[in-house]
This record gives structure tokens, C-alpha cells and sequence, in this order.
């Protein structure tokens, strides 16, 4: 297929790269012009100015941007993606943003004969270099069926969960999540190396048990050895859980334990942790 992909951090970088490999036609647009022309020295495929002429005759239009504003002006501004896309074309926003903007750029995108896929991801950076992404859909399923066989070429996995936004609040749940996991294991570490016991001994005791996790057997060895340079970053994770209490906001779900994470994530910030990946919550407990 002939596709646009809109930004090239690092997560879209190498999912733009698996879909050139792949033998898709791929035209990719980022803000920076630097990083599209790194990435053209990497892969085949073209280069845009702006998103309205990457997405230009494209019959899928991938967004991977930073937030509810980065969407809106990728695909809905004066040079938005939109105003290129011909009719029939899909727009999968792969941003993690809110419910509300991709209902927002659903009906934008409808009134002019084009799709849209709210496809939040789930991975990290790990997950989109190895081609290993785990992704969560809202919108039709017969879009979704048309898109999924693109969508493979960088994914494990793709999940229709509901209409339009439900993949965001299901991106909201997977957050919330992790949230009390991280938490949960930093605490459990912090608890074991005061009370003096063999930390490697006890993670490989437990981790076989009903206390494992995908944090518990990836991040507990870099979290015993102060590393915090791993992965998602505190700064992301703080932008994400911001989205989901202001979901619950509206929906009325007690968020209890994800506010204390929230505020133990800023207690991190002002330890010089913006960019420490989430698993540092053990740095406040052990500064």
C-alpha cells in the first residue's frame, strides 16, 4: 500500500522503518526535517514538508505524535493530514492522547470521507525497534480488518476493543496498571534490601509465583542497580496518567491509588528524573 507516516521519535521511527521493509510505499513527515532525512538514509521511501502533502494520495495515514495538540495540528491544522487524504483512505492515530480528540478527529475525518483508527500502543520503544508492538483499537471493524495486515508489520498483536476512543481508554487502563505495579515492585525491593535479604534470591523465588510480572522480570535488576535509562519515560508515563484521571473525572471511576503514583512520579521529577524511565519510583523510596 501506498502510506504516510507522521513522526519519526522513538517510537515511529522504527515502526515507519518495518512498514518500508515490508514493501509499502512509505512517505514520512516530522517536525524536524533532520530526523525524516535520517531516517531516508536508513530506509526506502520518500519525505514530506508537511503532513497534508505526506498524506497526499495515501491509502493509510499513521500519526505518532506527542499529544492531544500534536494531533490535532498533524491531522486537523492548515496542513493537516486530513486536508490531503483522499476519500476512503484510513487515518490510525497511534498517539496516546484522549478519548475526546480522537472522537473529535473521527467526525472531522468522516465529514470528508476518510476513517479513523484511535490505536494507542503498548511496548515502549523495545516493542517498536523489535517489531513487537502490542496495540488497542477503537473505532469500525471492517476499518480495523483493512488496516490490521499493515498494522502486523510492527505489531504482536491488535485488539478491537469498542467504537471510537475506546482504544485510548483502554490505553488508559494498561497505564493505570503499571502504574500500581511499578509501584508495588519498588516497594517490595525497597522493603527486601532493608530487611537484608538476598534481592536476586528473592526475585527468583517470587517471579515464579503469582507476584510476576513483565516489570518484576525486566526492570528489578536495573531498579537494584540505580539504572533508570531503560525505557519509558517518567515525563511520558506523568502526560498519560493526567489523561486517565481526567477520564475519571468524567466517568466517575475512583482512581485512588493512580493520584498517589501520580504524585510519587512528581516527587521523581523533582529529583532530576524527567527522562528516568517509569520503573524509577525506587529512587524516591532509596534517594
Amino acid at each position: 500500500m501506498k502510506v504516510a507516516f507522521l513522526g519519526l521519535g522513538v517510537m515511529g521511527f522504527p515502526m515507519a522503518g518495518y512498514l518500508a521493509k515490508s514493501g509499502h510505499a512509505v512517505c514520512v513527515y516530522n517536525r524536524s526535517p533532520e530526523k525524516a532525512q535520517a531516517w531516508l538514509e536508513k530506509y526506502p521511501g520518500s519525505a514530506e514538508k508537511t503532513p497534508r502533502a505526506a498524506a497526499a494520495g495515501a491509502d493509510i495515514i499513521f500519526s505518532c505524535v506527542g499529544n492531544d495538540d500534536d494531533v490535532r495540528s498533524v491531522l486537523l491544522g492548515d496542513d493537516g493530514a486530513l486536508h490531503g487524504c483522499k476519500s476512503g483512505a484510513i487515518i490510525v492515530d497511534h498517539t496516546t492522547a484522549s478519548a475526546e480528540v480522537a472522537r473529535e478527529v473521527s467526525a472531522a475525518a468522516s465529514e470528508r470521507g476518510v476513517e479513523f483508527l484511535d490505536a494507542p500502543l503498548s511496548g515502549g520503544q523495545a516493542g517498536a525497534e523489535n517489531g513487537q508492538l502490542t496495540i488497542m483499537l477503537g473505532g469500525d471493524p471492517q476499518v480495523f480488518e483493512r488496516a490490521l495486515p499493515v498494522m502486523d508489520c510492527y505489531a504482536k498483536a491488535c485488539t478491537l476493543i469498542g467504537p471510537t476512543g475506546s482504544g485510548q481508554m483502554a490505553k488508559m487502563v494498561n497505564q493505570i496498571c503499571i502504574a500500581g505495579i511499578v509501584q508495588g515492585l519498588a516497594e517490595g525491593l525497597h522493603f527486601a534490601k532493608r530487611a537484608g535479604l538476598d534481592v536476586a534470591a528473592v526475585i527468583g523465588a517470587i517471579s515464579k509465583g503469582a507476584a510476576q510480572s513483565w516489570q518484576m522480570e525486566n526492570r528489578w535488576a536495573t531498579m537494584n542497580d540505580d539504572q533508570y535509562d531503560f525505557g519509558f519515560a517518567v515525563e511520558w508515563m506523568r502526560k498519560d496518567l493526567k489523561i486517565a484521571l481526567e477520564e475519571a473525572e468524567r466517568n466517575g471511576a475512583r482512581l485512588e491509588m493512580t493520584h498517589l503514583v501520580d504524585g510519587y512520579y512528581a516527587e521523581v521529577e523533582a529529583l532530576g528524573g524527567r527522562r528516568w524511565d517509569t520503573s524509577s519510583l525506587l529512587k524516591r523510596l532509596e534517594p
